[in-house]
């Protein structure tokens, strides 16, 4: 089924403990036949946690960090982009999330909806949560503001990722995203004739 026009689709989840690594001597830039300089001796400046959500049609990511991931960061996320259009008079907004203790099972969903009527929790498979398009930014992410992690503080980690989301909202296009409907529906069959044949060889093997 297609979507409406005024229908949307959010990927959402959480980066853990992005931390603050201040490097005991300046990191040094690559330079003609010189790779980038690294030290390996850091003191840790802390932890945060960066929440997204990225509409997967714009190429749009909203972001926030925090001390911690939990239910009430995640409401605030999903608050932050609610309460603004075209999201807050949408028709339905899906929220594509994995199982994670955020927002997992039928009480998040409840919460989700009675929060924001017209928005639609969806999740991904079990140990499927490289299916959620976020993920795909967190990588970005990792390797493009996090690595190589050289820091002073956690105000430059938040200031180094919102710099980042500017510009990637800027320039972003939508991931070619190639991994369909029928590819799944493959995958799972496979998994479930590799599960079935797993346990008939296990029933077949002679007792000791």
């Amino acid at each position: 089924m297609e979507l409406g026009d005024d229908e949307y689709v959010i990927s959402a989840d959480e980066k853990t403990s992005i931390q603050a690594r201040c490097r005991c001597h300046p990191t040094l830039a690559p330079g003609q036949a010189r790779a980038m300089r690294v030290n390996h001796t850091y003191g840790r400046g802390g932890a945060l946690a960066y929440l997204a959500a990225y509409d997967v049609h714009a190429a749009k990511v909203f972001g926030r960090t925090g001390p911690r991931t939990g239910i009430d960061p995640f409401m605030n996320l999903v608050a932050q982009v609610m309460s603004i259009e075209p999201y807050a008079s949408a028709k339905r907004v899906f929220w594509i999330v994995d199982n994670g203790s955020s927002h997992r099972g039928q009480k998040a969903a409840d919460r989700l909806t009675a929060a924001f009527p017209n928005a639609v929790m969806v999740y991904t498979p079990v140990h499927a949560s490289w299916l959620n398009q976020v993920e795909i930014y967190f990588f970005v992410v990792q390797r493009k503001v996090v690595s190589p992690n050289d820091f002073t503080d956690l105000t430059e980690v938040g200031k180094r990722l919102r710099a980042f989301e500017d510009r990637y909202n800027a320039t972003a296009q939508p991931f070619q995203w190639k991994f369909t409907t029928s590819d799944l529906d493959d995958l799972l069959a496979r998994l479930d004739r590799h599960t079935t044949d797993h346990q008939a060889e296990s029933s077949a093997e002679p007792a000791t």
